[in-house]
Formats: structure tokens, C-alpha cells, sequence
């Protein structure tokens, strides 16, 4: 039997139905436009069946065909590199593609240095990595559109499993100027008398909420941003104190004043960092090989604001 199309074209054409635009598909997978739209009309051609509507000032939206064939397009190319995988089992290597998804709010303080060291031990291995808030992360590893996902282990499915690396406690940021700023240490009741600055993203929001809730506490909200250093520029310009979990390597917001970082007092539940994976694929060389790395690395960080330790 003849195939009618290439696991290349599949990929072009995913990337088209998922970006909506010929031009944001070329940026995705790095292939000039022109190739693209020639591998869409190649495969619309071959099976005789128009997969967009083209709307000149609105980009591509799939046909009800190309929908259809958008769902079967993905199972295709998953089981394409389930073999490619299955080869590097067999075989001992670790290689192949890997998509790593990390949680926005720490992906610049950890993934960039995990990455760099992984793929230097690890040629063979085409690493990509997607950020975004947990909720995509989960929906992302079970579309399998993702391999393994880096992030705290908050409201993760039965269908999926959670490796933990470690724990990190909770801690308020506030400017050098803060009222709070020379504490050695700061009590959820004290900080509930000051203005907040919550990093709104979902999940991650309700778990800075709920240390309030649970001493039947309201905090004073007064900013929202979903961004870790628009964050730490807020509360440098003394918008007003935020609660976190990841300390960046530097005691500088981005706008480069200086930041506090002071221990909650009391009890709270602490954030555990590691990994979501569907279940079973540690068996995967390349997956397994990622987090035995990234573990190592995440171990070895001198928590908190202390740089990476570098391997020798």
C-alpha cells in the first residue's frame, strides 16, 4: 500500500489547524510559508477534499473535513514517535523529540540551565519546551502534547502521576522600602493589614489565597498581573507586598530595585516542584532520562536565590 502523504506534511498541517495562520505555522516549526501552504494544497489534492477556508484578512479556519482529519493527524504522528521511541528503547539510545511544559511563574529560573546541561549529555535529543499556567500544562500532557510537564503538584487528575522533587515553602516579597521590609520573619495577620500584589494564574492564585482563608482572613488585592517579574516590578515600586514560592536568582526586580524576601511564620502547607507524567511513561528513555537529570539539578539548587550548582 502507498501513503498518500509524509509524516512531514501531518506536521505542517497540524501546525497550520492549530495556529489558524500559514505564517504563525512557519514560525512554529521553523519552515518558510511557501513550503507550508504547498504542503496543504499536496495533501487537499490527494485526498480530494478541501481541509480550510481561506479568509484573506482572517487567516485559515479548518473545513468540518479538516477537523476531522486535524484529530486523526495527531494520532498519527503520536504513534509516529511512539515508534521512533520504541526504536530508542530497544536499542538503548536516548533520542528523539522531547516536549518539556514548565509552569510559567519559575520556567526562567530552571528550565533554560536543566535544558542546556541535558542536551550537551544528550545530543541525540530534540528538546522543545512550551510555557504556560497549570491548568494547560494538564490539558496539554493529556492531549499528548506534551511528554512531561515541570510544575507543584496542585490538583493533578488520577490519570496522571506526580514526581516529586522537592519542597518549597511559602515566603512574602516586598520592596526595601516596605514598612515589613527588615522582618526576619512576617505572620499572614501582619501582612493582611498591608496592600497585595496576587499573582493571578490559575490554581496557583487560590493556593496564595487559601493561607488567608484558613486564618479567616481577607487580603487587601490591589493588583493582579499573571506575570512572575511584572510581579516583582509592582511590588519594587511599592504597589504593595505578593506571596510566592520560586525566589529568582537575584535580589533585584527587572526594573532593578531591590527586593525582601521574608519567611511565612506558622504552618503552611508547602508547594512540592517536580514532574507530571501520563502514567507509564517513565518507561520512555528520553522522558526518564529528563526528570533523573532535571531532579539532580533541581537538588543540587541552593533554594532560595542561590544560583544552580554548576556540574563538574
Amino acid at each position: 500500500m502507498q501513503l498518500r502523504f509524509t509524516i512531514r506534511q501531518l506536521e505542517y498541517f497540524v501546525a497550520v489547524g492549530e495556529q489558524g495562520s500559514i505564517a504563525q505555522a512557519s514560525a512554529m516549526v521553523n519552515v518558510s510559508s511557501p513550503s507550508i501552504s504547498a504542503a496543504i494544497t499536496q495533501l487537499e489534492a490527494e485526498f480530494g477534499l478541501p481541509l480550510f477556508v481561506r479568509k484573506h484578512a482572517h487567516g485559515l479556519s479548518l473545513t468540518q473535513a479538516g477537523a476531522q482529519f486535524l484529530a486523526q493527524a495527531r494520532k498519527v504522528l503520536a504513534e509516529a514517535e511512539g515508534l521512533n521511541r520504541l526504536a530508542g528503547t530497544i536499542s538503548g539510545n536516548v533520542q528523539g523529540p522531547l516536549t518539556v511544559g514548565c509552569l510559567l511563574t519559575f520556567v526562567q529560573v530552571l528550565l533554560p540551565a536543566i535544558r542546556r546541561k541535558f542536551q550537551e549529555a544528550n545530543p541525540e535529543v530534540q528538546v522543545s519546551q512550551i510555557e504556560c499556567d497549570q491548568v494547560t500544562l494538564i490539558k496539554k500532557l493529556q492531549r499528548a502534547e506534551i511528554d512531561v510537564a515541570l510544575t507543584y503538584d496542585l490538583e493533578v487528575p488520577a490519570d496522571l502521576e506526580f514526581i516529586p522533587v522537592r519542597s518549597l515553602p511559602l515566603y512574602a516579597v516586598v520592596s526595601a522600602y516596605h514598612p515589613l521590609a527588615d522582618r526576619k520573619s512576617v505572620s499572614v495577620e501582619t501582612l493582611a493589614d498591608h496592600p497585595m500584589v496576587l499573582l493571578d494564574l490559575p490554581i496557583s492564585s487560590t493556593y496564595f489565597l487559601s493561607i488567608f482563608e484558613k486564618a479567616s482572613l481577607r487580603p487587601n488585592i490591589v493588583e493582579r498581573t499573571r506575570d512572575m517579574a511584572v510581579m516583582r516590578s509592582l511590588v519594587a515600586n511599592g504597589f504593595g507586598f505578593s506571596v510566592a514560592n520560586i525566589r529568582p536568582h537575584s535580589d533585584l526586580s527587572p526594573d532593578g530595585r531591590e527586593l525582601r524576601f521574608i519567611p511565612l511564620e506558622g504552618a503552611h502547607r508547602p508547594m512540592r516542584l517536580g514532574f507530571i507524567v501520563p502514567e507509564g511513561a517513565r518507561s520512555v528513555l528520553s522522558i526518564n532520562a529528563f526528570i533523573e537529570h532535571a531532579s539532580q539539578s533541581i537538588s543540587a539548587w541552593g533554594y532560595p536565590g542561590l544560583p544552580i550548582k554548576e556540574e563538574t
